[in-house]
């Protein structure tokens, strides 16, 4: 992507150097942050939000399977990370995720004025190895993952490496992607879209559960679609091939299927590659916010 000298994003704090302690205070600290922390090492980008949402859903890493619904409310005396303009220019990869965060909000402020809404942008935070977050401890393993509880971001840059290395998805749009996707479960969050997905999921099955939980990622991936087709004007030949290669990545039966296990569509909550190259498509193809309403539609 050709950002070149564009802005970055005032909405970005950092708790790089910061010391945190294992868990404490609720939310996901403690063994839930560690177990999460492995499951998120194989589910990668994704893997960490489903984890998080199940824990909002069902109260507790302990009842995983069981129903009932509990949103994480903010942790009191939470460690705050250290805002200000010289987080953006620590390195160029950081200096590019702000640029990144600082189009979303411009083009989804654009949108919002279109459908007569304002919109309420997140903050991102970066952290190296650990962290803390509204909804507890947060990982390097975790991969990036959204919070609802605070309405941030949290990235640690590291995990671009890993993307490129491990899931064979290099590229700078590739990494825009991700942080797009994020962005993209704000907005379910300011609309009300993932408070009505986690209602629907209250009292049903878990494999009717983790269904909607797969229309809620793809959603997410429409939505970064929706973002890119706004920024044409930075867009690169290639960067949509970068995207979808990620996307293909990511999906549910690859992961399985690398992983060496059976694919199992039953335990899916991503959705399978070609979903997601259908929905960042869509998102693009589409333009507006409405070309993704479809996947909460009925629910």
């Amino acid at each position: 992507m050709r950002f070149g000298d564009r802005g970055t994003s005032d909405n970005v704090e950092s708790q790089r150097g910061q010391s945190f302690g294992s868990g404490g205070g609720g939310g996901l600290g403690g063994g839930a942050g560690m177990l999460i922390g492995l499951v998120a090492s194989r589910f990668g980008i994704g893997g960490v939000i489903v984890l998080v949402v199940l824990f909002l859903i069902f109260g507790g890493l302990g009842s995983l399977t069981g129903g009932g619904q509990q949103v994480a409310t903010p942790q009191q005396g939470q460690p705050q990370g250290q805002a200000g303009g010289n987080v953006c220019a620590s390195d160029a990869t950081t200096r590019f995720s702000c640029q990144v965060l600082r189009s979303t909000e411009e083009r989804w402020t654009e949108l919002f004025r279109e459908m007569g809404q304002q919109y309420r942008a997140p903050r991102m935070v970066f952290y190296t190895g650990g962290g803390r977050s509204g909804c507890g401890a947060a990982n390097s393993q975790m991969g990036p993952f959204y919070c609802p509880s605070d309405q941030r971001i949290y990235l640690d840059t590291n995990f671009f490496r890993e993307l490129e290395q491990r899931f064979q998805a290099p590229g700078d749009f590739a990494q825009a992607y991700v942080i797009a996707h994020e962005v993209g479960h704000h907005i379910q969050t300011i609309t009300g879209a993932a408070d009505q997905i986690r209602a629907a999921q209250g009292g049903v099955s878990e494999t009717q559960g983790n269904a909607l939980q797969v229309r809620m990622e793809l959603q997410a991936d429409c939505y970064a679609g929706v973002w890119a087709a706004r920024e044409r004007v930075a867009l690169e030949p290639g960067d949509m091939e970068e995207g979808l290669r990620a996307a293909s990545a990511i999906g549910d039966d690859t992961i399985q299927r690398s992983g060496g296990g059976a694919v199992v569509p039953e335990s899916f909550t991503h959705g399978t590659a070609a979903q997601r190259q259908e929905a960042l498509m869509r998102g693009f193809n589409g333009g507006n916010a409405q070309a993704c309403q479809s996947y909460t539609q009925g629910i």
